[in-house]
């Protein structure tokens, strides 16, 4: 079968991966020169089924309404920049509630849990060395309140098979001795036992490698304008430059551009651009720089890092300002803070390079997957901030629906008919 995927970031790659392993035709078709430029190039570099809360919580409302009047929140809105998000935060306000949240949160787990275990299946079945760290992640906290609360939220987690310990500031120097000499700063922290990071990139294109190897075929720096459909069925896709190509089947895992690509086939997708801001530094040379290995969050900042090969990620924020991309100094202020605070003397912080990306968000949390309007059209998108941590198994899934197979974990509460 000739299947067409839409987008070449570590999503539509990996999805491009499993069809092609299954005997398909593949070809993938991206508008950026190469794969993974964008979200896929900016992310944290952690995978990370331990912080598979949804943002929709109960607490989630009183944060975006703070974000109007107080700079460093980690949850912001613009409504003078995201002015057509009302439909969307509407049905993020319906999922903030307990219960919704919960099962949301579940769902997000589910399929991190089982990601997990398939990027790990893909990278010792192809032999692909991604900078990969498997040390755990550490959950920080410098607050003795929110790190009681944080305590009592991860209990959800482990409740529900995620390995975690709790450490005190001697457990978290014991676990990573590089934060020794900040240890007063800190109230405690979880320690996802099993979480990792690698670098997102990296795998995707040594992925594509692969793919390119098993016959599929990479169409970059074209854009897809619309599906053309009849019959109920998509029969191609036009390109920017006027070109079509046609299929059998088609995955779209464009993410930010889903929801406009969906719509020239009658498919509404609740997908909006979360910005979020990447900074990435050579890590310090010498024995103390470089025995820092275990990627970590502050739960106060919400800001993520690791260590990819040589160099610090550092990522922050997560606004709702439209599609735009910008930045300026002052959206690095919590990644400035954060490497302040507790990093230091990590890396050389005066020849960073800095990005701004758009990450696809559903309401509800996690991401679109599955049949959706046409007979042959599949979704496989809006995962949101973890997108490489949910990338392999939702790519798995879509693969085996397209093919008829059983999928491995329930598919429930991620295909557009399973959820509100």
């Amino acid at each position: 079968m000739k299947v067409v995927v839409i987008g070449a970031g570590v999503v539509g790659v990996t999805t491009a991966y499993y069809l092609a392993k299954s005997g398909h035709q593949v070809t993938v078709v991206e508008k950026e020169p190469e794969a993974a430029a964008l979200a896929s190039a900016g992310n944290a570099g952690l995978i990370a089924p331990g912080h598979s809360f949804a943002w929709a919580s109960p607490t989630a409302p009183k944060e975006l309404l703070r974000s109007l009047t107080v700079e460093d929140t980690a949850l912001r809105i613009n409504p003078l920049k995201a002015p057509g998000m009302a439909i969307w935060g509407l049905k993020f306000l319906r999922e903030c509630n307990a219960e919704r949240a919960a099962k949301n949160t579940l769902v997000k787990l589910r399929l991190a849990q089982y990601s997990q275990r398939m990027l790990d299946q893909i990278s010792s079945d192809e032999h692909i060395d991604y900078d990969d760290i498997h040390e755990g992640l550490l959950y920080l906290y410098r607050d003795q309140k929110r790190f009681e609360a944080g305590v009592k939220k991860m209990k959800f987690l482990q409740d529900h098979g995620q390995k975690q310990d709790v450490l005190d500031p001697d457990g978290i120097v014991e676990a990573e001795p590089y934060f020794a000499p900040v240890k007063d700063k800190l109230a405690g922290a979880i320690y996802g036992v099993t979480d990792s990071s690698g670098d997102s990139v990296k795998f995707t294109r040594r992925l594509q490698s692969i793919c390119e190897r098993m016959g599929s075929k990479f169409v970059l720096g074209k854009g897809v304008t619309r599906m053309n459909a009849s019959a109920g069925k998509v029969q191609s896709v036009a390109l920017d430059d006027g070109e079509s190509i046609a299929g059998d089947a088609f995955v779209l895992s464009a993410g930010v551009q889903s929801p406009k690509i969906a719509r020239t086939v009658g498919v509404k997708l609740a997908i909006a651009p979360a910005k979020g801001y990447s900074a990435t530094f050579p890590i310090k040379g010498g024995d103390g720089a470089m025995k820092m290995r275990i990627g970590c969050v502050d739960e106060e900042l919400l800001v993520a890092w690791c260590r990819i090969g040589d160099k610090l990620r550092v990522t922050s924020s997560a606004e709702f300002t439209g599609y735009e991309t910008t930045y300026n100094e002052h959206d690095l202020r919590l990644i400035r803070k954060l490497t302040h605070d507790l990093l230091p003397e990590a890396a050389e912080y005066d020849k960073g390079s800095y990005r701004a990306c758009n990450r696809p968000m559903t309401p509800d949390g996690p991401p679109i997957l599955g049949q959706a309007g046409p007979d042959n059209l599949f979704i496989n998108s809006g995962h949101g901030h973890m997108g490489f941590t949910m990338a392999c198994g939702s790519s798995k899934l879509v693969a085996d629906v397209i093919d008829g197979k059983k999928t491995d974990i329930p598919i429930e509460g991620l295909t557009l008919t399973s959820r509100p």
